[in-house]
């Protein structure tokens, strides 16, 4: 177990006596009828050794590197580094947090397409010397500020150019370019990295083009002398088995022929939400509800019958947790707390909605549920990705808590692995919980 920073304390507690995720959740509503309803999260930290567990399982060839602005929760960072897993940074405060959780240096990657001189000089005067870098703006940056530099060149895919019209990383027929300009200004160049989205529903064809320009790139970089050892196969991982066996069904074939063992390429890959999405579970309570007319085209019996929908509004919203529905991300319908149900099974057309009373404060469009009242409170699941910094630094909650759990065989898996967080007793305090 690596040191652990001086924090203030994170309380963890450990579920034994057949006490569930479900109780705590419970527990913690119950709380919230004494006082001001807020909401919270709860973060199941058993998760995260389970998904570590899977990885190495399915596809233990490629070594894990976390992007850490999935979600930068001081549990979530601890438990990882614990389990020796590398981390992708995008800036100076990514870079110090892990720097602080015990990560050495050259577990770390500082990526993003432009990066500000301070992070640079940061990473250069850290010892963090890998790199990613995509133009020849940024070859002359670091350049300049990081003379100890090992960089690895983005390169673009197909896959990922259909996903998003702002196109980044640079195409095969730029990177000979790249790779002389970088000789020329004494940059090494040691690897490439790429990345497949989530999105991509032909894996087979997008890391076939991929691995193969990342092969024509490398035999490039290694006839201007550089020694190419690194391919980062990047994120685009959903979270669930089957997909990753998807993508080692596709990857597999592809590296034992273009990157093969004896080549002593490491390959490395960023799950990020693979790590963290099912570890976080985000409860709300309903502060507002109204009844309106409206037409359900998929409802409606004929073309000219109208119905009625529910709006609920909730005590979080876009300006909070939610904040992913704004950059075009869906979020799932939640589930209603056991307290809710009630006889009656009746479902109803809904919306739910954020409490601003702004248009955009839509999180869920359309969704059938119970008729809930005023107090009641809606469960979220797979809230990890994206959400945990948006709990602590967004105007409509100064800070949400976050309540760690984790199950007492996933406690016992985790010491073996390793995540002895209870051993120094700064950054986290134990509690055994029970019936």
């Amino acid at each position: 177990m690596k040191g652990l920073a001086d924090k203030p304390n994170y309380i963890i507690e450990i579920l034994e006596g057949g006490v569930t995720l479900e109780n705590v959740i419970d527990g913690h509503i119950a709380e919230q009828a004494l006082v001001e309803k807020s909401a919270f999260v709860v973060g199941d930290l058993g998760a995260l050794m389970q998904q570590h567990v899977c990885w190495q399982s399915v596809v233990p060839q490629l070594q894990p590197y976390y992007p850490v602005k999935c979600n930068s929760s001081p549990a979530v960072i601890e438990v990882l580094a614990s389990l020796d897993l590398g981390f992708i940074c995008t800036n100076k405060s990514e870079m110090s947090l892990v720097l602080e959780h015990g990560v050495p240096p050259e577990n770390i990657i500082l990526s993003g397409v432009c990066k500000q001189l301070a992070h640079i000089k940061y990473a250069a005067k850290n010892n963090i010397q890998h790199l990613v870098c995509e133009n020849e703006a940024e070859l002359s940056k670091i350049s300049r500020l990081h003379s100890s530099a090992k960089v690895l060149l983005q390169l673009t895919t197909e896959a990922q150019a259909a996903e998003t019209s702002m196109a980044f990383g640079s195409s095969l027929k730029c990177c000979r370019h790249l790779l002389e300009a970088a000789k020329e200004l004494g940059v090494q160049v040691v690897g490439v990295t790429f990345h497949i989205p989530t999105s991509c529903e032909d894996l087979q064809q997008a890391y076939t083009h991929a691995l193969s320009d990342a092969r024509c790139v490398f035999d490039m970089g290694v006839d201007l002398g550089f020694n190419m050892n690194i391919l980062d196969i990047g994120g685009g991982f959903t979270g669930s088995e089957f997909q990753l066996k998807q993508v080692e069904s596709a990857v597999k074939p592809l590296l034992d022929t273009y990157f093969p063992p004896l080549s002593g390429v490491r390959v490395l890959a960023q799950p990020g939400t693979f790590y963290v999405s099912s570890a976080f579970t985000l409860a709300v309570s309903v502060i507002g509800k109204k009844l309106v007319t409206c037409h359900w085209d998929s409802l409606a019996q004929d073309e000219n019958n109208d119905d009625t929908e529910f709006l609920y509004y909730m005590n979080e919203g876009v300006y909070g947790p939610f904040s992913c529905k704004l950059l075009g991300k869906s979020i799932t319908a939640p589930s209603v707390h056991k307290h809710v149900l009630r006889a009656e099974k009746a479902v109803y057309p809904s919306s739910l909605w954020g409490p601003s009373l702004d248009q955009l404060d839509k999180v869920v469009e359309r969704c059938l549920l119970p008729e809930l009242s005023v107090g009641d409170w809606l469960l979220f699941s797979n809230m990890g990705v994206y959400a945990l910094e948006e709990f602590t630094c967004f105007c409509s909650s100064p800070q949400l808590p976050v309540y760690y759990t984790v199950s007492t065989s996933d406690w016992y898996e985790m010491q073996e692995a390793g995540v002895a967080l209870d051993s120094a007793m700064k950054n986290f305090s134990v509690v055994h919980c029970s019936v």
